[in-house]
């Protein structure tokens, strides 16, 4: 659809929501806004966000989008992730409404429990000495196992329907699909090798710009704090699965990792690359899943420091601390 036409019709069905949920509120007032993948209304010091697309990422940009219009009663309006949204929300000093949108109507939306961990198969574990023995980092998360460079997927362990578990080469799907047809038959710890000596030597500082280089940037800073956990004042870390399953490799989000400060307190700690207005309430919900008393950094490079980030992590209820890492964040 036609950017302009969507947009406007994104327009009129918050009107219309906004019309029917809060029918006397200074609706002579009200003024209409665009907002990415969906639209706003505010009424004064009130305002209303609908997020049609990527709604459980639209906490952060609509929090953005209140501060800079000074709109103190904020209201987020979805048709899907509601109750995350909601979970997420609680993590803030000031409160947000979330609100379900169902049949044309709005009802507040509770907050979703933490969903439990998924275990990766036991056939799975046995195989992933695979990895570890071709030099990757073994990562698992949303039950499955996973092989890395740098923090970037380059194999993953795919468990048959009769528990046969098989070690599957390449980035992304159709990078694994590809290798398995040219490299039938070939020696699967010898072809690992091959690979990381390829992704290594494009995921260093000083590499020319290529697809290896640039994509799950979130996930290489926190494979390097995880290596040097110094770099934000902790003593060890770890590395923990987001909430919600990325889509693939060329998803970027938040990432976290959890472990020990230098004083010997409990630390969580997320990186991202570039402005992502949804880093804070990402990284706020990391902390209550993993640990709900630790500490908070957010981790960006220098130049990613916006004053909105600043601002959003002074107003969680437990304020997060951002340190911005000076020079080249890669190494």
């Amino acid at each position: 659809m036609d950017p302009e036409r969507r947009a406007s019709l994104l327009g009129a069905k918050l009107r219309a929501l906004v019309a029917a949920g809060w029918p006397g509120d200074r609706s002579d007032e009200r003024i209409e806004g665009t907002f990415p993948g969906g639209a706003t209304v505010r009424a004064g010091r009130t305002g209303w966000v609908l997020a049609e697309d990527d709604p459980h990422r639209s906490l952060g940009p609509a929090l953005a989008w209140a501060r800079q219009r000074e709109v103190d009663d904020l209201h987020l309006l979805v048709e899907r992730d509601a109750g995350l949204l909601s979970r997420r929300a609680g993590q803030f000093a000031r409160p947000v409404s979330v609100w379900s949108i169902e049949d044309a109507a709005v009802r507040p939306a509770p907050p979703a429990p933490l969903a439990p961990r998924i275990a990766a198969p036991g056939a799975a574990r046995a195989a992933a000495d695979l990895l570890r023995a071709a030099g990757l980092d073994v990562v698992e998360e949303h039950g499955r196992i996973t092989g890395e460079v740098q923090g970037l997927e380059v194999a993953r362990v795919a468990v048959d329907a009769d528990g046969t578990a098989r070690v599957e080469i390449g980035v992304g799907r159709h990078d694994r699909e590809a290798f398995a047809m040219l490299h039938a038959g070939r020696d699967p710890a010898e072809a690992l090798r091959s690979v990381v000596e390829t992704v290594d030597a494009h995921r260093r500082p000083g590499a020319p710009a290529h697809p290896l280089n640039r994509l799950a940037a979130p996930r290489w800073l926190r494979s390097r704090l995880v290596e040097q956990p110094h770099l934000v004042g902790a003593a060890e870390l770890r590395p923990v699965e987001g909430l919600v399953e990325r889509s693939g490799v060329k998803e970027s989000v938040p990432e976290g990792a959890v472990g020990v400060d230098v004083g010997g307190g409990p630390v969580v700690v997320v990186a991202s690359i570039g402005i992502d207005l949804d880093l804070v309430p990402t990284a706020a919900d990391l902390r209550l899943a993993h640990a709900p008393s630790a500490r908070l950094v957010l981790a960006v490079p220098e130049r990613d420091a916006h004053p909105v980030t600043r601002a959003l992590a002074a107003a969680l209820a437990e304020p997060a601390e951002v340190v911005a890492l000076p020079g080249d964040w890669r190494g």
